[in-house]
């Protein structure tokens, strides 16, 4: 795992927290580890694409659809190295995930599916399966009466649960999760969840998805569900995620392909980042 043990080193050179870097650093690209359509509108009804609205995308710190907005960049380069390695290995589904909640792997993941989405040859599919918090469908500006857990209680199907959204030129298609549930280990170690990823591998064969999971040392969710996904990208937080937070993480990802580890929530002195 020398992404993450890179960042533990970083980290004890540091007195114990995530050391500093430039804003979003998403480098260590670093060898990995070795293991082997119905279309919902934002209201709930079949009403075609919805409009993204640009001062909410703003609101919640939402931008790499901007390509003129420099707090893009960084994002851009996140996803040019995920994509890299991702397409190398043929991998579809990426994993978003943080070791403990507040690091931003929300914001993350929703910033790099938008900067995936102004990719020419690229599709994006982007999945809220953060069920005990899910963020995604409020941060963008969607109501949506049916969703993930809908799809998995069989009270719809998957067809009908996605979100076609744009922004610009831009298109992104959005699983939300419709509402919070305590449920959410259960439904990650079932036999429906392991249908739905087996059909979105089918019926979105040729969109990269971006999967915002639940922060690892919250819940089991994750480790329960690691073996049915290709990589993962984890999101640590400078001055919160603690030496021993990242170590933890490590432990629990030994059998996982973490592509990236992300430094959030830097700061740059001058430069107007969020990060």
């Amino acid at each position: 795992m020398e992404h993450i043990r890179q960042a533990v080193e970083l980290a004890k050179a540091r007195g114990g927290t995530m050391a500093q870097q430039p804003a979003l650093s998403p480098g260590l690209d670093l060898p990995r580890s070795n293991i082997g359509i119905g279309i919902n509108g934002g209201d709930g009804s079949n009403s075609g694409t919805i409009a993204l609205d640009p001062d909410q995308l703003e609101s919640m710190r939402i931008i790499s659809h901007n390509v003129m907005d420099r707090r893009s960049k960084p994002y851009d380069m996140l996803r040019t190295q995920v994509l890299r390695t991702m397409d190398q290995q043929k991998w579809q589904l990426l994993a978003v995930t943080s070791p403990t909640p507040g690091c931003g792997k929300t914001l993350t993941a929703i910033n790099l599916a938008l900067s995936i989405a102004r990719q020419p040859e690229k599709s994006v599919l982007l999945v809220d399966m953060d069920f005990g918090r899910p963020k995604i469908a409020t941060s963008i500006g969607l109501n949506c009466e049916h969703g993930i857990l809908s799809v998995l209680e069989g009270r719809t199907v998957l067809s009908e649960a996605v979100v076609q959204t744009r922004i610009g030129n831009n298109q992104m298609t959005v699983l939300p999760c419709e509402t919070s549930t305590s449920f959410s280990s259960e439904w990650m170690a079932s036999r429906e969840m392991a249908s739905l990823i087996q059909a979105i591998r089918r019926d979105y064969g040729s969109h990269v998805v971006v999967l915002d999971m639940p922060p690892i040392l919250a819940t089991d969710d994750v480790i329960s569900i690691l073996p049915q996904l290709d990589c993962v990208l984890l999101v640590a937080a400078v001055g919160m995620s603690t030496l021993s937070d990242v170590e933890q993480c490590s432990k629990h990802l030994q059998s996982a392909e973490v592509v990236r580890v992300v430094l959030n929530k830097t700061a740059e002195k001058g430069a107007g980042y969020y990060y």
